[in-house]
């Protein structure tokens, strides 16, 4: 995304304001020399200045909200904890040093959102909600079981395996139609399939 004086719908006005292609030059150059993109499971703490309640869950809702922000130089997203409560979005007023965590995502502005989608297994996650199917499995180990389960149904979309004693005696494997944000719970595992 293309931030400062060259963004926005006034693009074209300010283009002809200008040394021609000049600005438009600069900003491409400065993209190609560093891409910019959102890190999940890294946190920035401190600099805050602004909390957001999100209903959506979405990192994205939480960059555009920076964007939109003149104030703001960084973002982090912050996971619910549960069904209930909404996810949590800080914008900060600098770009404070990143650091490891489950919890959530950030990114500086101008940065879009890119979460790992193919192949991954999410332990200690579960993706709560847009079940379509769940059934029984007799290995309480077989995660493996429950993500070939959701590759073979073209509706599945992703998945969530509970270890036997989460949500009943033995093992479950949930198919969701729709991705749920992830929320972090010990005995699940899950991920995203398309």
């Amino acid at each position: 995304m293309i931030t400062g004086r060259c963004s926005g719908q006034g693009l074209g006005r300010y283009l002809r304001r200008m040394l021609g292609a000049g600005c438009v030059l600069a900003t491409l150059a400065g993209l190609a020399a560093q891409p910019v993109q959102a890190q999940v499971n890294f946190d920035r703490p401190g600099g805050d200045y602004l909390r957001a309640q999100l209903s959506s869950g979405d990192p994205a809702e939480c960059a555009i909200l920076c964007e939109r922000d003149r104030r703001c130089r960084s973002w982090s997203f912050v996971y619910p904890r549960d069904p209930i409560s909404g996810a949590a979005c800080w914008l900060k007023s600098n770009v404070p040093q990143r650091q490891q965590t489950t919890c959530c995502v950030t990114g500086v502005r101008g940065a879009g959102v890119l979460e790992p989608r193919k192949e991954a297994i999410e332990p200690s996650i579960d993706r709560y909600g847009g079940d379509y199917r769940n059934f029984e499995i007799k290995n309480d180990e077989d995660d493996e079981a429950c993500k070939a389960a959701c590759a073979d149904e073209q509706v599945c979309r992703a998945w969530t395996f509970a270890r036997a004693g989460y949500v009943g005696r033995n093992a479950r494997c949930f198919l969701k139609k729709d991705i749920k944000p992830p929320l972090h719970r010990p005995g699940f595992i899950s991920g995203v399939v398309r």
